[in-house]
């Protein structure tokens, strides 16, 4: 299993046809309790063309307050309805409004890439330790919060400044 069940927060999920994401700058209120609102798409990465992915340290550098804490991951998990689509999630508020987390996988640290379509990695803004940080990891039966060293790819998905849980 992918992540550990003593740290981990974990929901069954259920399967529904896939569905594309529209507008890339958009950001989504999905009717959470903390009035965080979620960007529609990944953010890229210029210096990762092939992949995107981003190391933490990179993640945290470039899009300091806008990248998810812990705690704005764990409010998505507890409080959205998550649906496999075959390649990700479509992610259902409590207003009825809904993202998309595609499974692009994720980078070692020694550089292979692993599991695309099949997997999702998606930093939080939340260090553990000196060495670790908190992501979100998912797969078609379960998504997670889990810590791993800093250094591997994952993907980066943004929160509006303003929206921020603290």
């Amino acid at each position: 299993m992918l992540c550990l069940m003593a740290i981990s927060i974990c929901v069954v999920v259920s399967c529904t046809k896939n569905e594309n994401e529209t507008n890339e700058g958009k950001y989504v209120d999905l009717g959470l309790s903390s009035g965080t609102k979620w960007k529609a798409a990944n953010e890229k990465n210029a210096a990762d063309t092939e992949y995107a992915f981003f190391i933490y340290n990179e993640a945290v550098a470039q899009f300091d307050s806008v990248l998810p804490s812990r705690e704005q991951w764990e409010e998505l998990v507890n409080e959205c309805n998550w649906s496999w689509t075959g390649m990700g999630y479509k992610i259902v508020g409590p207003n009825g409004n809904s993202i998309s987390l595609p499974a692009a996988g994720f980078r070692s640290c020694p550089g292979s890439v692993f599991t695309m379509e099949s997997l999702g990695f998606y930093w939080s803004s939340t260090p553990n330790g000196s060495h670790n940080a908190w992501y979100l990891n998912f797969d078609s039966d379960s998504v997670c919060m889990d810590k791993c060293n800093r250094c591997g790819g994952f993907s980066v998905r943004l929160v509006q400044a303003h929206a921020r849980a603290h």
